[in-house]
């Protein structure tokens, strides 16, 4: 057993060497496509599409491209099986490519290359926030005090805020990963904080030291801010915010949030990168009421 456990390996990272040898403009074998059961002609017109339609993963390749260069891609294998089903029901290549453009993956693929999504409702009462309540423009953000990407969103969000104090109100959400141990205590202080008026100059500490958030460096944060270390230590010690914490959490997940920190303007969930350069001119068309152009694509 132990020798054929050492073989395998080797023995599929032989295939798919052969796999990647292959070129896909000839080759009438795809990993993980099926054919059996097809006629020479069904087999043919089906590598034909295959050949000619594109993948959704942003690889700009062809599917039976993809298949031999990336036999790992969910996207190419999910379309090669819209193909060759719909080749097994005697469609048209024509209704085929209609399968395929209109299929789930193209269509959540085309959603995430849009700047701006379909606008979700966010429940944002009791959320901390800062801005007229009027504003023209709400931005959500998820984020997780111990996450470094949030971290470095910071100065670019406190900048648009400033650009536009009476067309903006923020809104924070808290959303701690699981992979960083001290993001449920940051996000208990930051609401302990939020009860004594005092968020804002809690939500600065923590991002600052984000690095080094302990226990004791959170409560020296508190008392660098003069709390009530009596109150802020109760709340603290008896998860009073806790609840509110795991329903952010669920309400994140319910509005697509997968990762920190996500930004949503006016409840479309921004897709490019959280940087004033790029955030600017979508805000602006915001302020006057514009729709942006759903098919501007992110950078990334």
């Amino acid at each position: 057993m132990l020798r054929l456990a050492r073989l395998a390996p080797v023995c599929v990272l032989a295939a798919v060497c052969a796999f990647a040898q292959a070129d896909w403009t000839t080759a009438t074998d795809l990993p993980e496509v099926d054919f059996k059961g097809m006629t020479p002609a069904q087999q043919k017109e089906a590598l034909d599409l295959l050949r000619a339609e594109p993948c959704t993963c942003g690889c700009d390749m062809k599917l039976a491209e993809c298949r031999i260069m990336d036999p790992k891609c969910h996207d190419s294998r999910a379309l090669a099986y819209i193909v060759t089903e719909g080749i097994r029901n005697r469609r048209t290549a024509a209704q085929i490519h209609d399968d395929l453009i209109h299929s789930p993956i193209a269509k959540l693929r085309a959603d995430q290359n849009r700047i701006l999504g379909d606008p979700v409702k966010i429940n944002i009462a009791g959320s901390p926030s800062r801005g007229p309540a009027n504003a023209k423009v709400t931005l959500v953000e998820y984020s997780d005090f111990e996450c470094p990407y949030c971290s470095l969103a910071v100065p670019q969000i406190d900048q648009l805020v400033k650009t536009y104090p009476n067309d903006i109100r923020l809104v924070f959400k808290q959303f701690p990963l699981d992979m960083h141990p001290h993001a449920i205590i940051a996000a208990e202080a930051s609401l302990a904080a939020n009860a004594q008026g005092k968020f804002w100059e809690m939500y600065e500490k923590l991002f600052a030291g984000h690095k080094h958030l302990t226990r004791d460096s959170i409560f020296a944060m508190a008392k660098d801010l003069n709390l009530d270390m009596v109150r802020f230590t109760h709340d603290m010690d008896s998860h009073a915010y806790l609840k509110q914490i795991r329903q952010d959490l669920a309400e994140g997940e319910h509005d697509g949030v997968f990762g920190t920190p996500s930004l949503f303007v006016n409840g479309k969930p921004y897709h490019g990168p959280i940087q004033v350069s790029m955030l600017n001119p979508i805000l602006q068309d915001e302020i006057k009421g514009k729709p942006t152009d759903g098919q501007q694509t992110a950078s990334r």
